[in-house]
């Protein structure tokens, strides 16, 4: 297999510590390779370096001159201001890409759904990345690079960009390089591991389960290695307790000896043990929602469309689930519902007495409240001591068996990482001694050793467990069932898990396309630009389907709207109820109010505009 590109002898260090020590990688032709590691060891660092992003303190990167590479960051690079289709394509006319079906194929894929003329600025997190991957898709690629192409994809785009990156090239041409914590991801486009640690490189053959095995055989080797050194070194020291080394040169020797084997140790990876605490005890009663809907505003029985529709749900002590549905779709919702959070526009949330709920949001916004203290403060402010098992362990210890060093115990919370963050604030929650725990994506930010020390914690601990989250390998591993939320206002069961969901989303999404939406190609969906253009008036309608399919489309931004709008309107609520005597506090927040309400009621009217497309 012909070369493409390769680093050579590459070294790299941030400040003091080296993140790269002389790697040597080579990437070839059919080559398509998963990166691993810890956060921090300098995954993202090696594809760019690889990419030619940055520039190594030692060493070099070459590729043969015609090897065209693509590199998609971690971070948002699109420009704010530009319109999705001009973001996409440029300034390439309709035409010119529009009769490729690879290129209408990945628009179908993966911004179909998106407002072709909205800002990029003005989009949601998955969406600037689904568009951010289309505009590196379209491109004809020899190689591509993505760094974390998962985050803020649900299951759908998850796997449509696995089927893409295995179809988009024959077996032996093209390459991709990828850095993800998305396991399924990785067994499912991946032949080849890169494992980065200690400033090195290890390459392992297969995906995710091959170099799980792999390592754990070359673990096990070094353990029975370290097993001889251990024997000789306790050799070596009980000899030691029997002489008298100051007598003679021979014991200073051995004590030499015992020296050398005790320093030849090397330093140990960082251990995550995330300790099994206590749990408040869960009577046979936890959470019910019985006939449950929720509304974005009072207005439901003018016609806004509810989120919840008559949703019943009952929570059994030590049930498992996990949530996955679309994007807008009201998984995170559903927990602040069942966590108490929000309360439902009709209907029951019915909670056991001895209940005690904990939950991870998204964005780990618990801990801005403790951005400028220290890690162990932070648990030091919930207890001083804490029962693991049959043992009492400080707020030092406890820490410390969470991976964090000494030295950072005492980082300020403020300048953690993400990964660091939400393994901090997992701990903080289960200190509390929970019997329900809500975790919403908590796989965003964690490595995958860190995901394998979380799902061990998760497996023992025999509380009430709900997740939502796009990964599939953590669902089918932490829970019992899934359910599914199709964005129509029921919760449904998915007795074949992830797999089912897929193909429920299959069938709505075949459902709803009209037969005129197909066109070129095998009946590949065009994008809704191309749809303008094509499409004729539906007979016997005021609007054609390609209007319809627009109102569809603004129908489903103005009700995410109106949810987030209905949240942030509960908020100002809550503070304004605080700040009763707080006359100009009050007076900023009334005027926050006012200027939400004004743009809600904007947001009503298109509602209702859209909606007359529709009759």
């Amino acid at each position: 297999m012909a070369h493409l590109l390769g680093g050579e002898n590459l070294r790299i260090s941030f400040g003091t510590r080296t993140v790269l020590d002389g790697v040597t990688v080579g990437l070839n032709e059919g080559d398509r390779i998963g990166i691993v590691g810890r956060n921090g060891d300098g995954k993202s660092t090696l594809m760019r370096l690889l990419a030619q992003r940055g520039e190594p303190d030692a060493g070099r990167v070459t590729k043969r001159r015609d090897v065209n590479v693509g590199y998609l960051d971690q971070g948002d690079v699109l420009d704010g201001d530009l319109d999705v289709g001009r973001a996409i394509v440029g300034d390439r006319a309709d035409y010119e890409w529009a009769a490729n079906p690879r290129i209408r194929e990945i628009m179908a894929g993966l911004v179909e759904d998106v407002d072709w003329h909205a800002q990029v600025g003005s989009l949601s997190g998955g969406q600037k990345r689904r568009v951010a991957l289309a505009k590196l898709l379209i491109e004809p690629h020899d190689v591509i690079m993505l760094d974390e192409p998962t985050n803020h994809l649900d299951v759908e785009g998850v796997a449509w960009l696995a089927q893409h990156l295995k179809s988009r090239w024959r077996a032996n041409e093209g390459a991709f390089v990828v850095v993800t914590h998305d396991r399924w991801f990785l067994d499912e486009v991946c032949t080849g591991t890169w494992e980065v640690h200690d400033g090195i490189v290890d390459p392992f053959e297969g995906g995710y389960a091959a170099y799980v095995l792999a390592r754990a055989e070359r673990d096990r080797m070094a353990a029975v290695v370290e097993g001889k050194r251990q024997n000789l070194m306790k050799k070596e020291l009980a000899w030691l307790r029997r002489g008298a080394p100051a007598r003679t040169s021979k014991p200073k020797f051995r004590i030499d000896a015992a020296n050398a084997l005790i320093a030849d140790v090397p330093e140990p990876r960082d251990s995550l043990a995330l300790a099994k605490m206590a749990t408040a005890r869960l009577g046979k009663d936890v959470i019910d929602l019985e006939g449950v809907t929720l509304a974005y505003d009072d207005r439901a029985g003018d016609g806004a469309k509810p989120l919840f529709d008559n949703v019943t749900l009952r929570l059994a002590p030590g049930e498992r689930v996990g949530l996955v549905g679309v994007n807008g779709a009201g998984k995170s919702t559903l927990l602040r519902l069942l966590s108490g959070d929000i309360q439902p526009t009709s209907g029951r949330v019915k909670r056991g007495k001895t209940v005690v709920t904990a939950v991870l949001s998204q964005d780990v916004r618990e801990l801005d409240d403790v951005a400028d203290l220290r890690v162990i403060e932070v648990i030091q402010r919930e207890r001083q001591t804490f029962t693991v098992g049959a043992k009492e362990l400080t707020a030092g210890q406890l820490v410390e068996q969470l991976g964090f060093t000494n030295q950072k115990q005492w980082t300020r919370v403020s300048e953690l990482s993400g990964g660091e963050r939400r393994r901090l604030q997992l701990l903080r929650l289960l200190v509390g001694e929970p019997n329900v725990l809500m975790l919403d994506e908590p796989t965003n930010d964690l490595d995958t050793d860190t995901l394998a020390a979380v799902e061990d914690v998760l497996d023992g601990w025999p509380g009430t467990l709900v997740v939502v989250s796009h990964d599939r390998y953590l669902l089918e591993r932490v829970t019992d069932h899934q359910l599914a939320l199709l964005g129509d206002g029921a919760v449904r069961a998915l007795p074949g898990g992830v797999e089912q969901y897929l193909k429920l989303r299959e069938e709505a999404l075949a459902a709803a396309e009209p037969a005129a939406d197909s066109v070129g190609d095998g009946g590949a969906a065009a994008p809704a630009a191309t749809q303008a253009a094509t499409q004729a008036k539906a007979p016997g309608s005021g609007a054609s389907e390609a209007e319809k399919r627009q109102a569809r489309k603004e129908l489903g931004r103005v009700e995410r709207q109106l949810g987030k709008i209905a949240d942030q309107e509960a908020k100002l609520h809550a503070q304004m109820a605080e700040a009763a005597e707080d006359y100009p506090r009050l007076a900023g927040l009334n005027e926050q109010l006012q200027a939400l309400l004004g743009e809600k009621e904007e947001l009503e009217l298109a509602w209702l505009e859209a909606s007359e497309v529709l009759e």
